[in-house]
């Protein structure tokens, strides 16, 4: 069996008596003092969660319009437009449009490109990005040197010069700047996966204590997975590997807005084109329970009728909602919001209904 990695922050963790599990091959905190009140925390306050298994990439090239050119075939938003200090997120798909892993771009410098993907897919994304690199293009996987944490809440702008200092600048909202430290650089990402506001710190491995004291002295409440989880689902955001794979286009997953297809050339595109062009046969829908009933999970099988139209990719109970909420991909005609579904949880079917995203 092969042995999980542990973040720059472990030691932090059991410090702090979390509860670790196993996660796209790492070991990290699910919760610690739970997930409800840790959810709460990040919707009233301030939370800040361990995101070292993260991984980041750094693209160039000597010429500015060589890497654009390339990064723009690559993914399925525009990078060309890219100001710097800007971010995007965007898509990396399979030949056939399925999704390889969604990730966001920050644009360093004219000719250089900061990618944030998912933990478990970075080795994976690194080696597709490898296999279609061409003359003058660098590419770095510098997941090693970064450890990051997320500091998200509506307290997290005037927490920002406790846990950076008053010196530094806070970025705009899909924004990134980068300072320097006695340590080394750190970089800031102002963007987040819990629909709040806030903003990622990735600093070298070798200072991930200080900077996680530091947001805890700040008044941060630690949080883990289970919360993280949560939170990202009551705003409808995909998880990589439940609601996103290889089997389904981002036009599928409900993420248009990621998708140029004004442009002449990327990876996948012809796929998309023939879906936009001939209409969905199914959706990824926000699902919500309607009765007390045991609490929704993936795999799950979604019944519209008799029919099974479709399986749970993400569930659980919302604490802000106090109710069972999940997605799933629904066939045509039962993907609209206010349709009357049922889920099937361990041989009985619960009341559920189609419902608008996000849920908050």
């Amino acid at each position: 069996m092969e042995s999980l990695r542990q973040s720059p922050l472990h030691d932090c963790h059991l410090n702090l008596s979390a509860r670790m599990v196993p996660f796209a091959g790492w070991e990290m905190p699910v919760q610690y003092e739970g997930i409800i009140p840790e959810s709460r925390a990040v919707r009233t306050s301030l939370g800040v969660f361990d995101i070292s298994h993260m991984g980041q990439l750094v693209v160039s090239a000597a010429e500015a319009d060589t890497v654009v050119s390339w990064l723009d075939r690559m993914l399925t938003n525009n990078v060309s437009s890219l100001n710097i200090g800007q971010g995007r997120y965007t898509l990396l798909l399979t030949n056939e449009g399925g999704v390889i892993d969604d990730l966001i771009i920050y644009r360093q410098s004219e000719n250089s490109f900061f990618l944030v993907v998912n933990a478990s897919k970075t080795t994976e994304d690194f080696e597709w990005l490898t296999a279609h690199v061409v003359d003058g293009i660098r590419l770095e996987d510098l997941s090693s040197r970064f450890a990051a944490v997320a500091v998200q809440g509506p307290e997290a702008v005037q927490a920002f010069p406790k846990i950076c200092g008053t010196d530094a600048v806070l970025p705009e909202r899909f924004c990134m700047t980068t300072f320097s430290t006695g340590a080394g650089d750190v970089v800031v990402c102002r963007t987040g996966y819990t629909g709040e506001d806030g903003y990622e710190i990735f600093c070298p491995v070798g200072d991930a204590a200080t900077w996680w004291q530091k947001c805890l002295d700040a008044g941060a409440v630690p949080a883990g997975l289970g919360a993280r989880d949560l939170l990202r689902l009551e705003k409808c955001y995909p998880l990589n590997g439940n609601d996103l794979s290889p089997q389904h286009t981002p036009l599928e997953a409900g993420l248009a807005f990621a998708v140029d297809l004004h442009k002449p050339e990327f990876i996948g595109r012809e796929t998309l084109v023939r879906q936009k062009a001939s209409g969905l046969n199914e959706r990824l829908v926000a699902i919500r329970q309607t009765e007390k009933a045991p609490p929704p999970r993936p795999g799950y099988v979604v019944y519209c009728g008799e029919t099974d139209v479709g399986v749970l990719t993400s569930g659980g109970v919302s604490p802000a909602l106090g109710c069972g909420i999940g997605m799933a991909y629904l066939k045509a005609g039962s993907d609209k919001p206010g349709t009357m579904v049922e889920l099937e949880i361990r041989g009985k079917r619960y009341p559920a209904e189609v419902v608008k995203k996000p849920f908050l």
